[in-house]
């Protein structure tokens, strides 16, 4: 059983994580290939990626930036494993024998298909309002869950056909909500998924400002999810969603609007840009934003 390893990667240094990698591999004698695509990095990248490329066994580059859910596509054309394990660029590993402890997890049980294997935070970056986040919202605790819901793609193995079956929606070029509907397909296809606490260590210096502007990138990715009703049943769970269009259809959003834009939003902009950011601001954010596209 091979193992492609899978890092898709935009302006960072992941020299470390692939020596780390490549040392397990070598160390536990794994049947494993490390791949990398850099979605067109700036040029100050490129000799940076230039020993990260000795450890790899390949490191390709696009000279177009393609975006984050088709480049993660694209491993299937590079990639000779029976399993993809896709990693984001900017993690470490947290466990020499974090490759041992996915391949342990599959002999156990070969009709699933789909192992999330958790993140931690940095510590240097953990009281952003990015890492907080993930902290109140992301993460699940506990060693084991079957809940999908807990998906995210930063550290996830997948069957080849199973991927092959279930990609990555192309339409959706930029950051939010792409995981999302990735692993709703597969839940309601009814794909065997476990995910366990295999995790890697998520270093994210997003500043609060710069998330705030992902934030809405995100919103405006679902925003255009809900123009097709095809997509109905992938994003009627998501509650900022479910609770936005009961407010538009009850007729209240443009009111609502109104009164975020005079009595809250100076507030809440305030405190989320602050050293101490609140997650229940963010959710105000997000619902006002969602709002107005609605209307």
């Amino acid at each position: 059983m091979k193992i492609s390893v899978c890092i898709p990667v935009y302006n960072f240094d992941v020299k470390n994580l692939v020596i780390a990698l490549r040392a397990e591999i070598q160390i536990n004698q794994i049947d494993a290939e490390i791949i990398l695509i850099d979605d067109a990095s700036d040029d100050s990248f490129s000799e940076i990626y230039k020993e990260a490329s000795t450890y790899a066994n390949q490191f390709i580059f696009l000279e177009k930036n393609i975006g984050r859910s088709k480049i993660r596509n694209l491993f299937l054309k590079h990639t000779e494993g029976d399993y993809l394990l896709f990693l984001d660029c900017d993690v470490k590993i947290d466990d020499t024998d974090f490759l041992k402890n996915y391949l342990q997890e599959i002999k156990q049980d070969r009709e699933v298909k789909v192992i999330y294997g958790n993140f931690k935070i940095d510590h240097s970056y953990s009281k952003t309002l990015r890492n907080r986040y993930s902290v109140e919202r992301e993460i699940f605790s506990g060693d084991r869950t079957l809940d999908f819901s807990v998906f995210k793609t930063v550290n996830f193995i997948i069957q080849r056909e199973t991927f092959r079956k279930f990609s990555f929606d192309e339409t959706l070029a930029h950051y939010g909500y792409e995981d999302y509907v990735f692993a709703k397909k597969m839940e309601l296809a009814h794909v065997k998924f476990s995910a366990i606490n295999n995790p890697v260590i998520h270093i994210d210096d997003t500043s609060n400002e710069t998330f705030l502007v992902k934030t809405e990138t995100a919103i405006s990715s679902l925003f255009q999810l809900s123009q097709d009703v095809e997509n109905e049943k992938y994003i009627k769970d998501i509650k900022v969603f479910r609770v936005a269009r009961n407010i538009r259809n009850a007729g209240f959003g443009k009111t609502l609007i109104f009164l975020y834009e005079k009595l809250l939003k100076k507030m809440i902009l305030k405190n989320l840009l602050s050293e101490n950011p609140k997650i229940k601001y963010l959710d105000i954010y997000k619902l006002a934003l969602l709002l107005k596209k609605m209307k």
